[in-house]
């Protein structure tokens, strides 16, 4: 007969990958969707697909480092315990979603189980100090690799890769057979195409990395407690994430497609080629990955990278007063456009703020992303330090 508290934790577990498919669908393909590539159904549909695949892999890694390493005693992690974890994880994030915030699902997470294991004085302060480290160096990482990108190489990716949306669908599609056929649409040229198609991929490539750090988020403390494998584990993980992508994502979607910032097509696949990259590799390793806050450190990076080639290097270390940069910049390149070197180009050429960074909104991210992982983490310190039906 199945432990009916089991059942509690399964549905419990359930909710936090639900509110994960609503946090981290805007992240991946936010992008995508600002730059009107593919629409909020299509980007919950691949979300769920590939979010499950990276999971089943690599997200294995991630789920082992946060269920049984984090911990010096991992029997800390009773059904009960599990339960109240996930619960905190849970309730952090739907406020993050209530407020349309993507917040970062990993430090929410870790930031519970820390809660548990300090309440316990079983936290492995070595793990927790590379978890740490390594969510202050990737962001910075991403920041300036893109911002690389956005100085030295945007203009010529943007030669390659930079369309025009056409008048009219992509694609149109014939239901009138057994099978639907799909063809390009009239209007829609071959440049049009490819972009469309890189752009989205890569926001797949963005759903594989977050399903490689994210799952851990949401059945870490069950599988740690030995209550639920591995296996069964993912499979449930993977189908509450694409129930919250379809459902509550839409508004991080809107967020992080169109509030922060009005992407062009190549400055969306820039994002997230280099987000996904580093979400993927600390996976690899074990970490799970602020996937919010490296996307979001990214648009700023490359943006700024952009908007400084008026200035070489040795200016703006030597002049006392330096040209205004905006990451509003990305908007000045159009496709075919040929930019002069750098240190050459108008200062005057790079458009004001205010239209492709909103700074109001970006503030509102970042203090959610903030805010999310210290309830989690004071919620769970305080009731396992203080109510007695845990025994600490």
């Amino acid at each position: 007969m199945v432990d009916p508290l089991l059942v509690v934790g399964v549905l419990v577990s359930m909710f936090v990958a639900y509110n994960i498919g609503g946090s981290t669908t805007g992240p991946a393909f936010g992008p995508a969707v600002g730059a009107d590539a593919i629409s909020k159904t299509a980007a919950a549909a691949l979300m769920g697909v590939f979010f499950f695949v990276g999971a089943w892999t690599i997200g294995r890694n991630v789920v082992t480092k946060l269920g049984t390493e984090l911990v010096t005693d991992p029997g800390v992690f009773t059904l009960e315990t599990s339960i109240a974890v996930l619960f905190f994880i849970g309730v952090a994030l739907l406020v993050g979603n209530v407020f349309g915030v993507p917040a970062s699902t990993s430090m929410t997470a870790v930031g519970a189980i820390a809660g548990l294991a300090l309440a316990g004085g079983v936290l492995d302060m070595a793990v927790m100090g590379e978890i740490v480290t390594w969510w202050v160096v990737s962001p910075i990482i991403g920041f300036w690799v893109s911002l690389i990108i956005g100085r030295y190489f945007y203009a010529r990716l943007n030669r390659l890769v930079a369309m025009e949306r056409s008048e009219g669908p992509l694609l149109d599609v014939d239901r009138s057979g057994l099978v639907p056929s799909v063809s390009v649409h009239r209007t829609t040229n071959r440049r049009e195409l490819v972009g469309t198609v890189t752009v989205v991929a890569i926001g797949c490539l963005m759903a594989f990395s977050s399903g490689t750090s994210n799952i851990a988020n949401a059945v870490a403390p069950l599988v740690g407690s030995g209550e639920l494998r591995m296996d069964p584990a993912i499979i449930l993980g993977g189908i509450a994430v694409t129930i919250g992508a379809f459902t509550i994502a839409r508004r991080t979607l809107e967020t992080m497609g169109s509030d922060i910032t009005e992407l062009p097509l190549t400055a969306a696949i820039v994002v997230a080629t280099v987000s996904s990259a580093l979400v993927v590799f600390l996976s690899a390793l074990g970490i799970p990955a602020s996937f919010v806050i490296i996307a979001t450190v990214s648009i700023i990076g490359l943006g700024w990278g952009r908007a400084t080639r008026p200035v070489t290097v040795p200016e703006a270390v030597s002049a006392e007063e330096t040209p205004p940069v905006t990451v509003d910049a990305l908007a000045a390149d159009e496709p075919g456009e040929e930019l002069p070197p750098i240190g050459e180009e108008n200062s005057e050429d790079i458009p004001e703020p205010g239209d492709l960074f909103n700074p109001a909104t970006t503030a509102r991210v970042v203090l959610m992303q903030n805010v999310v992982p210290a309830i989690a983490t004071a919620g769970a310190y305080l009731t396992f330090r203080f109510v007695p039906v845990f025994g600490f």
